[in-house]
């Protein structure tokens, strides 16, 4: 067996898991911490996430060939989640634009007029086409794209390299 190659792929795995989970860690603190509601392209660049965590958890304790074929395929998902970001940030700099059907996620829903007004105060609604918030010029999207990027990149590598 070899031992380093093994190492070398729980390594990955582990990278991959934890980043996911911080990943996703933070979209949820923007979501249910700063009142962001999530557009449809923020919730569907979290599926490769979600994907990616028990792909990680099999990945730790998989076989090696196992474990290569499980995180090509979190590569893979992360490279398409990259690519929908890409998309979504694109829309956001209007290079191109969004889908027409994208607006606001579900937030909560307020029992009267004046959970309403309060709600209104506290909610920071972003469509698929406006950035909500930047970061050094770089929006959520934008750091999605290269956050998804990057751990396809560990996991491909990991699963490619002999």
């Amino acid at each position: 067996m070899d031992y380093a190659s093994l190492l070398r792929l729980r390594r990955a795995a582990l990278l991959l898991l934890v980043g996911s989970m911080l990943t996703l860690a933070g979209a949820w603190y923007f979501q249910w911490g700063l009142g962001y509601v999530p557009c449809k392209l923020c919730l569907q660049e979290r599926i490769p996430y979600y994907a990616a965590i028990p792909l990680a958890l099999l990945g730790l304790v998989l076989p090696v060939r196992a474990t290569r074929l499980v995180l090509g395929l979190a590569a893979l998902g992360l490279l398409y989640g990259a690519g929908l970001s890409v998309y979504h940030a694109g829309a956001e700099w209007s290079l191109w634009a969004g889908p027409t059907d994208c607006g606001g996620g579900a937030g909560a829903n307020p029992s009267d007029v004046g959970d309403f007004l309060n709600a209104l105060q506290s909610t920071r609604v972003a469509d698929c086409s406006t950035a909500a918030w930047r970061l050094t010029g770089i929006s959520l999207a934008g750091w999605n794209a290269l956050i998804a990027f990057a751990l396809a990149s560990v996991a491909g590598t990991a699963a490619l390299k002999r």
